[in-house]
């Protein structure tokens, strides 16, 4: 799960770190009383930030700086209720419906910090740079000597010594160190105390009067840790989530929306991608990821089929079931149903294997319905790539 960057802010806080202070205002009206309480004399002006769950915010206009009341408005008035495009969000933009106010900083020095989890190394590491700020990205592709990595302990977090010895090579001097280390090590321990996949701060930075402050916050919770989470259960931002992959979460599937024309219903993730290599063979790409699991009944894989006759991108529905301790016969049902109640605009393609495959393939040919029943993985996939013709 996806945190606003107020949200973030919020557990860091929560872990003990010094942050300035914000609002988050929804309308302008809410701005405009904002801005007015965190300008004064001894800041330089108000930041107002898009609040999408996306990076390159900033890139794509969604941070803007404002000296007054007034311009906090104006620049306010810019982002709310608009699409924000940034190199993360695709062309299309996402919908702002909130801005965070924060007071302007002054920056001495502004380095990047993240921590996450090196799956391909099986270690909890730390990610840092002395160069922070939004070219980050295009640092890591031209300069990556300058990324520095360092694994630590998945039980307490980062020790002192390695907190120092980044701190020291992000640059930090001697009076600062301390603090920035303290900063590390308390971001290292949320990381583990919030089963977070990722914490991102870029920029972290050393501001005038001294402190070592995040400017920004990325966090992700794993999703599969969500049950020792619960009181953030109620931070999902559902705007910001796929309205198949939530329809999916509420029947216990997984959906993920593709670019393809291809719809695909499986059981098992490990059959889902290789339903969509198999595809990719045939020179066709998948239009979604739907996986039913391995313990559906007839009701949620009518609901799962209907997702995909939701999709206009579909123009063929391949359901490729393997039966282990999913029931082929179970799946036939289910389908059938769906095709009944809301006639497919699309031919549909069924493949059926294991248990009750037979009992399964009777029910669909029985069913009236115009269902092509395929035996042979490749064979169910050419045939879906044929009848996209």
């Amino acid at each position: 799960m996806k945190l606003h960057e107020y949200q973030a802010k919020r557990l860091f806080e929560e872990a003990g770190i010094e942050l300035p202070p914000g609002k988050v205002a929804t309308t302008l009206e809410e701005v405009r009383q904002f801005a007015g309480e965190l300008l004064d004399s001894d800041r330089p002006g108000v930041m107002v930030k898009a609040q999408i769950h996306a990076g390159g915010r900033g890139k794509g206009g969604g941070v803007k700086f404002a000296k007054s009341v007034d311009e906090a408005v104006a620049a306010a008035e810019k982002i709310l209720g608009n699409p924000l495009v940034t190199p993360q969000t695709g062309p299309e933009g996402k919908v702002v419906n909130q801005v965070l106010l924060t007071p302007a900083t002054k920056v001495l020095k502004e380095v990047y910090v993240a921590f996450l989890l090196d799956r391909a190394e099986e270690r909890m590491v730390c990610i840092y740079s002395s160069e922070g700020g939004m070219e980050i990205e295009e640092l890591a592709e031209t300069s990556p000597e300058k990324i520095g990595k360092m694994e630590f302990s998945a039980d307490a977090g980062l020790r002192p010594h390695q907190a120092r010895l980044i701190a020291s090579r992000l640059g930090f001097a001697k009076k600062d160190m301390l603090k920035g280390a303290a900063v590390l090590i308390k971001l290292s321990q949320l990381f583990l105390k919030r089963d977070c996949s990722l914490v991102e701060v870029n920029p972290l930075a050393l501001t005038d009067p001294d402190g070592v402050i995040p400017l920004d916050a990325k966090v992700t919770i794993e999703d599969n840790a969500m049950f020792r989470q619960k009181d953030l259960a109620d931070w999902m931002d559902e705007t910001e989530e796929d309205p198949g992959t939530l329809a999916a979460a509420s029947f216990g599937a997984s959906y993920v929306k593709l670019e393809g024309e291809i719809g695909c219903m499986v059981n098992g993730a490990g059959l889902a991608m290789a339903t969509v290599d198999a595809l990719a063979e045939t020179g066709r790409k998948p239009a979604n990821f739907l996986d039913v699991g391995g313990g559906a009944n007839a009701e949620q894989v009518e609901k799962a089929f209907r997702l995909l006759m939701a999709d206009k991108d579909v123009k063929v529905a391949l359901v490729n079931i393997f039966g282990g301790i999913m029931r082929c016969d179970v799946i036939a049902e289910g389908v059938v149903n769906a095709c009944r109640k809301a006639s497919p605009p699309f031919p549909i393609v069924v493949r059926l294997e294991g248990t009750k495959a037979e009992e399964g393939r009777k029910i669909l040919a029985e069913s009236g319905l115009e269902i092509t029943p395929v035996t042979g993985f490749g064979n169910a996939a050419r045939k879906a790539a044929e009848l996209c013709e």
